[in-house]
């Protein structure tokens, strides 16, 4: 999918210094927050003919935005029948939430919080059962999810979760700048091995990530907690996402500035 907006957004001579480098491509997958490096395909890869190759990158995508989007559904429906929602969670979670009964207000997001947990946990399972390699930051997003979503059924509170994305944010966040500062590792660098960059370039694509993690966690919690819960939802499947891809495509543009000069087949000597 963010290839496809790629493709759309950027310009004839960008396209095709992005399209003719696999490496660029390979850049701009791994460089999705919560990505598996399984995800990071590269162009050679993805316009292969073999059909398991395509249906393989399709998977890993669904994968990607699965809990997600189940998160967002499961309190959208359970939002608009408010009752069902606090009878069923009371029935079937009220042994794990202290006094035992969950109201109104909060059923839609305590359910939502368990199906999102569910849905994190079956999309490990399911890497793990592809035999693909899991990316820590997944393994972090598990652990977060996993802690938070059940200090939020246990307590029946939604602040809990609505921590969830902020505490990733400013985990990659302090995760960039500290390889960077302690250890003198520029991160995205050892994770884009095949791009080569002049030392300044991935100096300032570091900074510029690790900017806008800690600018997205402080807006997840603004929005968090000066908005109702079914805001906070709403900005975190469209408004978050949209604000990932808008800075996706502005790395795309980055990248393709500063990327080495691509042989063309006319440059190439008999």
């Amino acid at each position: 999918m963010l290839l496809t907006i790629l493709g759309a957004a950027l310009d004839k001579e960008t396209m095709r210094r992005l399209g003719e480098d696999p490496r660029s491509w390979t850049a701009l997958n791994a460089l999705q927050p919560g990505r598996t490096r399984a995800t990071s395909i590269d162009s050679a890869a993805l316009n292969s003919t073999s059909p398991r190759i395509q249906r393989l990158f399709v998977l890993k995508i669904l994968l990607d935005f699965l809990p997600l989007a189940l998160f967002f559904g499961m309190f959208k429906y359970a939002e608009g029948h408010r009752e069902w929602a606090a009878a069923f969670a009371t029935s079937q979670l009220g042994f794990m939430v202290s006094g035992g009964q969950i109201g109104l207000e909060e059923a839609p997001v305590l359910l939502a919080t368990v199906v999102v947990m569910i849905a994190t946990l079956i999309q490990v399972l399911i890497l793990k059962l592809m035999r693909q390699k899991i990316d820590t930051i997944l393994w972090i997003s598990l652990a977060l999810v996993v802690v938070l979503g059940i200090a939020t059924v246990y307590f029946h509170s939604e602040t809990f979760i609505k921590w969830k994305p902020t505490a990733l944010y400013w985990a990659m966040a302090i995760g960039l700048w500290a390889s960077q500062t302690f250890w003198g590792k520029n991160g995205l660098r050892a994770m884009l091995k095949e791009v080569e960059l002049a030392e300044p370039v991935w100096m300032r694509l570091n900074w510029m990530w690790i900017g806008f993690f800690a600018f997205m966690g402080v807006l997840n919690l603004w929005v968090a907690f000066n908005y109702s819960t079914s805001a906070w939802t709403n900005f975190k499947v469209f408004g978050a996402t949209g604000l990932m891809i808008v800075f996706m495509i502005a790395q795309g543009f980055y990248l393709a500035k500063h990327l080495p000069p691509v042989e063309s087949k006319e440059d190439v000597k008999p």
